[in-house]
């Protein structure tokens, strides 16, 4: 038997969690053909010397915001070039199916950090390419994203705020006095069936209260999904539930009765209503309230002992983020951090953060401790990492007001608004916001309550760096193991990463046994290392050059194939990548 490529002798992981074992693959027209213990035949392949390194099935990334630079960037090479070689779009109630390109980037610009120019004028150039304007449907959507040179596979959920901001218009849409018409729950009801018919893997939904819209319409309100009435949700929940597909839902954290309520839709009710699948944000263990780790794994345990089909979505490294300025969505939990948000001019922004009420605002926000919340709020735990005033760098905020303050020292508050009035964004910081401790991060790790995958790769292009987040949980699994201390097995982790979440959103990716698609990486384990936790800038072509945060151990990842075809090696883009077409859109069946 001939192939187009031998994988040759690598430990093998098969995506299920059954034991590796070291076995020579052989790849032909996209597919994997033979596994097995014994040399295949080499004659005439492309032969990859795998020989002390770990062959694993492509990774999948349940939560990016990649809607957008798909459209310009399709083959999507900062997941890539990491091993993801499948990835959901359309998180948190967020997508592009419907809503206009002006629309759009009300949706994306402020919540998700990418320059709502950007997101406008993305749609608007791949729209004008397409025969009658683009799409408008949601097959046609499908069709448009595999017209591109994709490289990794697309599934993807439509998003809430997208059905509601077409159906209704985004100023009604987002207006508390405005309820949905039984007309106009009717549209989002049709384009959702239309979703699921092509194949989209469900609806993500939002009710967090600090995702805040830009642009002119309706700036500051927060998304049109928050808007929602129960009954609108039960309307649009009812067909996932018919059709066995999945709710993504964030929860207002500040709400116990947002959380129930999400957390329990997965219910079924006997002769009423089938289970819903759910996948919540997220599970962490946050600074700020360190006590709910402990209840998240008992929360899906609950709930699914009761007949539901629930997960926690979790990222499984530090949630390290950093900042230039003000320039952060954590600033959106205060209403003084909102109030200069809003603010889109810089003069007028420095004018408020100068003023002495503006600043009593933000000292009685911050000092605030009790409630639940995201931002640990703690000034002494956020480092400097850069400014034109070196004297700054490597320092705390709350160290800075205590150096300046002499006798009485400066408010940590003030410290801060002092530097970001001085410097604007040339002042960039960071700080670590949860999974910040090790026991709790393999507690989660291991969970079968918790889906690992909560990168928001695509997103925060400024802010924050996940995109290698699969290679991390390894590193993590193995140090343990080689410890003595182990809390999965390597195979386990394999599976917590590929096959177990393709198989619970209904897509074929995340296994390498015969006959499934080669999307595939090849790793090596010994450099599985410090180098995993570095940050670098790249910029993003899409969005005129603009520097994003990204990862870079290529020396981790020397191949990454999809469908047979190398897209990645020893640090390069494959020859084709970015004009030939390897991905394809998957749909749940």
């Amino acid at each position: 038997m001939s192939f187009d490529t031998v994988v040759r002798g690598g430990r093998w992981f098969d995506g299920t969690g059954a034991a590796s074992a070291v076995r020579h693959l052989g790849i032909s027209d996209g597919h994997v053909v033979a596994v097995s213990p014994e040399p295949l035949d080499e004659t005439g392949a492309e032969v990859v010397d795998a020989t002390g390194r770990w062959v694993l099935p492509g990774m999948v990334d349940i939560h990016t915001h990649y809607d957008v630079e798909v459209l310009q960037g399709p083959a999507l090479a900062e997941s890539l070039r990491h091993g993801v070689t499948t990835v959901l779009l359309g998180s948190c109630s967020l997508s592009t199916l419907h809503v206009d390109p002006t629309t759009a980037g009300d949706l994306f610009g402020r919540v998700e950090a990418i320059p709502r120019a950007h997101v406008i004028a993305a749609l608007e150039e791949t729209r004008s390419r397409l025969p009658g304007g683009g799409w408008r449907t949601a097959e046609e959507y499908v069709a448009a994203l595999e017209s591109l040179p994709l490289g990794p596979n697309l599934g993807a959920f439509v998003g809430h705020s997208d059905l509601r901001a077409a159906a209704m218009g985004l100023d009604r849409a987002t207006r508390e006095d405005v309820r949905a018409s039984e007309a106009e729950i009717a549209s989002m009801r049709h384009r959702l069936v239309e979703a699921l018919d092509a194949g989209f893997v469900g609806m993500s939904a939002q009710q967090l209260m600090f995702d805040k819209l830009d642009g002119e319409v309706a700036r500051s309100r927060t998304l049109p999904s928050t808007y929602a009435s129960a009954r609108e949700r039960r309307r649009l929940n009812a067909l996932l539930r018919e059709r066995g597909r999945v709710l993504q839902g964030g929860p207002d954290i500040t709400s116990v009765r947002s959380i129930a309520a999400m957390t329990l839709s997965t219910l079924p009710t006997r002769g009423v209503r089938e289970r819903l699948k759910t996948s919540l944000l997220s599970a962490a263990d946050i600074k700020a309230n360190p006590a709910l780790v402990h209840i998240m794994g008992p929360i899906a345990a609950t709930v699914n002992a009761l007949g539901g089909d629930f997960r926690w979505q979790h990222l499984p490294v530090p949630f390290e983020v950093y900042a230039d300025g003000i320039d952060l969505v954590i600033f959106e939990e205060l209403g003084s951090g909102a109030a200069a948000l809003h603010l889109a001019d810089q003069v007028e922004r420095n004018a408020l953060l100068a003023d002495e009420d503006y600043r009593r605002w933000f000292r009685r926000d911050y000092d605030a401790r009790f409630g639940m919340r995201v931002w640990h709020r703690d000034f002494f735990d956020a480092e400097i990492v850069d400014c034109p005033d070196d004297s700054v760098i490597g320092k705390t905020f709350g160290q800075v007001g205590v150096d300046r303050g002499g006798a009485t020292p400066l408010h940590p508050v003030d410290a801060f608004l002092d530097l970001v009035v001085d410097h604007g964004t040339k002042l960039r910081w960071r700080t670590t916001i949860s999974n910040h401790r090790p026991e709790f991060l393999e507690k989660l790790g291991r969970s079968p309550g918790v889906q690992i995958g909560f990168s928001d790769a695509g997103a925060h292009l400024r802010n924050m760096a996940f995109y290698n987040y699969g290679l991390r949980f390894l590193r993590r699994v193995r140090d343990a193991e080689r410890g003595g201390r182990p809390f999965l097995s390597v195979e386990q982790a394999v599976h917590r990463l590929t096959g177990e979440l393709a198989d619970w959103y209904s897509l074929d990716a995340g296994h390498l046994r015969v006959g499934d698609r080669a999307d595939l990486l090849v790793v090596d384990p010994e450099r599985l290392d410090a180098s995993l936790d570095d940050y670098a800038e790249a910029p993003v072509p899409a969005y005129g050059n603009l520097s994003r945060m990204v990862n870079r151990n290529d020396a981790a990842v020397p191949l990454v194939m999809v469908a047979g075809t190398t897209v990645w090696a020893d640090g390069q883009p494959g020859p084709g990548l970015g004009r030939e077409r390897t991905g394809r859109f998957l749909r749940a069946t």
